[in-house]
């Protein structure tokens, strides 16, 4: 009997502590790959602010022994050391954006002016298909709210370049050194479009990027030197590669594997960032310890290296990770 109360009493004490994290900050260690293992974390996209290292995140909540992605909010933790970490309570939801219908899918926050802009890929509830939308903020933890009232993209301004209900999925955003600000995104093609400075408009036509070999979905856009590069995952399941550009607009040139097949997981998805003079490759697998699969997704940090010609060496995906 006594065994039985104790039981009872951990999973009260479980529940209790489920709870407070979706209500107050919770700091926890990071014990190396994956870094968060209490909750399923997938599509990563990170930001460096104020010498602080952020961490955004999709929301695994697919019931256990079931296929399909169940995604309704997103997550952010954030750290000054890469070891100790500290989850912010769920600073959005799907249901913030009264025009979405559902699927809280990849995302990226970018600082401007002393806000934080939240660009993510949602159901749209009333066009078909796929659509971004941003969310506006005055701190990087939240709380957003939808900045637009609207979509920026919806399926139908893609539809000459595919026919595919869900390509307009996977937004990045970089602001380049003449303050000109780029989204772009895409499933089986890459696009892009300018945005104003408002970061809530778009300026000019979207553009579809060429001569992106087996490009599938995921692209991100870092800067190192004078090189852009433009990291995305190819084929299916998905390995992330990389092309380099002297340009933002391109003529983007492909260089190869970044990394390979993420264990577990047909799908993989990448952040790149710069933090106290070290970059890292953020990114997800199915390797929680129990129950990690495609529709249940951990978030990992691994070291990222360049070769003096400024290519990029393969990175290492590891247990240990960065602690």
């Amino acid at each position: 009997m006594k065994k039985i109360l104790i039981s009872l009493l951990s999973i009260v004490s479980l529940f209790s502590a489920l709870s407070q994290e979706v209500t107050r900050d919770t700091t926890f260690q990071s014990s190396g790959n994956p870094i968060i293992r209490y909750k399923y974390t997938a599509d990563p996209a990170a930001m460096v602010y104020k010498n602080r290292f952020y961490l955004y995140t999709g929301h695994d909540m697919c019931p256990k022994k079931q296929e399909r992605y169940v995604m309704n909010d997103w997550c952010v933790f954030s750290s000054d050391d890469m070891k100790t970490w500290t989850e912010h309570p769920t600073p959005l939801k799907v249901k913030d954006f009264a025009w979405a219908r559902g699927d809280a899918w990849a995302s990226q926050v970018i600082e401007r002016n002393g806000k934080f802009y939240w660009y993510v890929a949602v159901e749209h509830g009333a066009i078909h298909g796929k659509a971004i939308g941003v969310a506006v903020s005055d701190s990087p933890t939240g709380p957003f709210k939808d900045a637009k009232g609207s979509a920026i993209i919806t399926n139908d301004l893609t539809t000459k370049y595919t026919r595919i209900s869900w390509d307009d999925i996977d937004p990045t955003v970089f602001i380049d050194n003449d303050q000109q600000a780029y989204l772009f995104w895409g499933n089986t093609q890459c696009y892009y479009v300018k945005l104003k400075e408002n970061m809530i408009d778009t300026i000019g036509p979207i553009v579809a990027v060429p001569n992106l070999p087996r490009y599938t979905e995921a692209p991100w856009i870092h800067k190192n030197g004078n090189w852009y590069y433009l990291s995305y995952a190819s084929e299916f399941p998905e390995k992330i590669v990389y092309a380099m550009s002297k340009k933002i607009t391109g003529p983007w040139e492909y260089k190869g594997i970044l990394n390979e097949l993420a264990g577990n997981s047909n799908t993989n998805h990448q952040a790149i960032v710069q933090f106290k003079n070290q970059w890292y490759f953020v990114y997800h697998n199915g390797g929680a310890d129990e129950g990690g699969s495609s529709f249940h997704r951990s978030v990992c940090i691994d070291w990222l290296y360049y070769n003096r010609d400024g290519t990029i060496k393969r990175v290492h995906m590891t247990t240990e990770g960065v602690k």
